[in-house]
């Protein structure tokens, strides 16, 4: 199945691949898919959409073993406040359902913002758009892909 992710990772002539996993509705964590697709919970990235109270949406994309620093995607962000968009205005915003949210592709373009471990790597794991399918690619490819900025956005999970 081709996303708008995969469409435009062809477009672009980047180099990728595709995991595949079976899709459990009642886990859907990075944790989860990481242990589905072979690979540490931190080079698994979640893509998580966050509201600021003066600059609006945005996304953050932190590790699958981290929990997302809304102070720091805050200061990063040039805002004063930030905040995880409700459940139900995820598909809205960004034509994605949870579990397949993903930068590229999204209907809109937002600012993307990723914790800086994600250049430690030489693949990261991202969402296809769609539960059940995984990318891997360079942590430079996605950077340029959605001009996103590097930040230190990822707390450890409590």
């Amino acid at each position: 199945m081709k996303t708008n992710a995969i469409r435009l990772l062809d477009e672009r002539k980047i180099a990728y691949e595709l995991r595949e996993y079976e899709v459990d509705p009642e886990d859907l964590s990075a944790e989860s898919v990481a242990r589905k697709i072979g690979r540490p919970a931190e080079q698994v990235f979640k893509t998580l959409v966050a509201k600021g109270e003066l600059n609006g949406v945005c996304l953050a994309v932190v590790p699958g073993n981290a929990e997302l620093d809304l102070k720091a995607l805050a200061r990063l962000a040039g805002d004063r406040r930030m905040e995880v968009a409700p459940l139900k205005q995820v598909q809205p915003l960004t034509g994605y359902i949870r579990g397949g949210v993903t930068a590229p592709g999204c209907k809109k373009e937002y600012p993307v913002y990723v914790d800086e471990t994600a250049i430690l790597f030489d693949a990261i794991s991202i969402s296809a758009g769609v539960r059940g399918t995984q990318i891997l690619l360079s942590p430079g490819d996605y950077l340029r892909l959605t001009n996103a900025v590097t930040g230190d956005i990822a707390k450890p999970k409590q």
